[in-house]
């Protein structure tokens, strides 16, 4: 073990002209620039977005359910053990309110939740070969999850975090 450990330093001093030095220095700087606080913010505002757009599909006027949306849920998403009529005003609510709560970085860490919930139902029941898009979705949410908001939200100021 004490050996594989020497093999390893030594490779590791052999990075030519102090690349290595100057990589970590590149990192700390790019670390320090693009902190959790601008990620949190940038990660709020896509997610967000991706999902309230979705929403705004399915309704008209301020939160009307559209007659498309019921026929998309009977006919294309065809979800388990819940009514079409249900499902469709349960998933046009959820797109409107959870991506404001998560813009505003109020309750981030139950909306984003409630979202993933919404990926993973999106992901098994309806578009199972869609997963590079419910995965992208899916790791956006996750660092919410498990980071939270960041300092630029309500969160922070309501001390909820």
């Amino acid at each position: 073990m004490h050996n594989q450990t020497q093999a390893q330093a030594a490779r590791e001093d052999n990075f030519p002209g102090g690349a290595r030095r100057f990589l970590n220095r590149a990192s700390d700087f790019l670390s320090r620039l693009i902190g959790h606080a601008a990620l949190g913010l940038i990660d709020r505002i896509a997610i967000g977005a991706i999902f309230f757009l979705s929403g705004r599909t399915k309704v008209e006027g301020f939160l009307t359910v559209t007659e498309s949306a019921y026929s998309l849920f009977r006919e294309e998403y065809r979800l388990p053990l819940i009514s079409p009529e249900f499902a469709a005003h349960l998933a046009a609510y959820a797109e409107h309110l959870f991506p404001v709560l998560i813009v505003l970085g109020l309750f981030t860490r139950f909306s984003a939740l409630a979202l993933l919930g919404m990926t993973l139902v999106i992901q098994v029941f309806v578009y199972p070969d869609a997963w590079p898009t419910h995965l992208s979705w899916a790791g956006l949410l996750l660092y919410l999850i498990g980071r939270g908001a960041g300092a630029l939200s309500l969160d922070r100021v309501f001390k909820i975090d």
